[in-house]
């Protein structure tokens, strides 16, 4: 049976108000002077020295921190990701997607999480465990001073472990016109659980609190600028119906 056309707005949300992409670019302007004000704000240092001193940093290897937040989170992740593929494809998806829909939704996300290990290995920034102050050799040396060696392994910067789930923020731009509270229960979810994952490896000496932030930085441009790129500005409810294959329809026999 069709989709009654009562049942969807006469205009799009996104066409009578402000369109979404000024809305996610402002996110993401903002997002980025307030991360400039927070490296300039030296603020990094002074949160780490809260967990460490001359002889290391106590939760390195504490159970909690290592064990279950960064092992355990390893695999969270990796089950999310198992989640992520049984909800775009196979007898599991979620039918009140488009497949073009599902399709951006995974890419999103397989993007977020290449291209944070990726910018890590090109990054000389070094661990806060690898600092003198905290019994290693390195000097502090601001991400920001590109190709510039702090006397460190390098490779820190930005967190891989919380892209671990802020990758997932790309549930975000996929459900936020067909179930916005669905949508903002994942966005939520995904917040909390990424800054959990920052939190944990700030107070293993492993990352900054701005190599978290980062991450979450890049991880919402990354995923605004591919659902706009895919769709355009102001593709809606509507739009995603009008596209979507009877099958894949929410009015479809399940």
């Amino acid at each position: 049976m069709p989709l009654p056309t009562a049942a969807l707005p006469a205009e799009l949300p996104t066409a009578a108000a402000v369109p979404r992409w000024r809305t996610d670019l402002a996110i993401a302007a903002a997002g980025l002077v307030a991360l400039l004000l927070w490296d300039a704000s030296g603020w990094d240092l002074a949160l780490v020295r809260l967990f460490g001193n001359g002889h290391g940093f106590a939760w390195r290897e504490h159970w909690l921190t290592s064990g279950v937040l960064h092992r355990g989170g390893y695999w969270l992740s990796v089950l999310l990701f198992v989640w992520l593929l049984l909800s775009c494809w196979g007898p599991w998806r979620a039918r009140m997607l488009a497949p073009r829909q599902r399709a951006l939704w995974f890419a999103s996300t397989a993007v977020c999480l290449a291209l944070i290990p990726l910018l890590k290995q090109a990054s000389a920034t070094s661990c806060p465990w690898s600092l003198a102050e905290f019994g290693g050799a390195a000097h502090y040396v601001s991400h920001w001073r590109f190709g510039v060696a702090d006397g460190g392994s390098g490779h820190c910067f930005p967190s891989g472990h919380a892209s671990g789930a802020l990758a997932f923020m790309s549930a975000w731009f996929a459900w936020r016109d067909v179930r916005p509270l669905r949508a903002r229960a994942m966005l939520a979810s995904v917040l909390v659980l990424g800054s959990v994952f920052g939190l944990a490896q700030m107070m293993r000496g492993a990352h900054y609190a701005s190599h978290t932030l980062w991450t979450a930085w890049i991880c919402w441009t990354v995923c605004a600028a591919l659902h706009h790129a895919a769709f355009g500005p102001r593709i809606g409810l509507r739009a995603s119906l009008k596209k979507a294959p009877a099958a894949d329809r929410p009015d479809a026999a399940r």
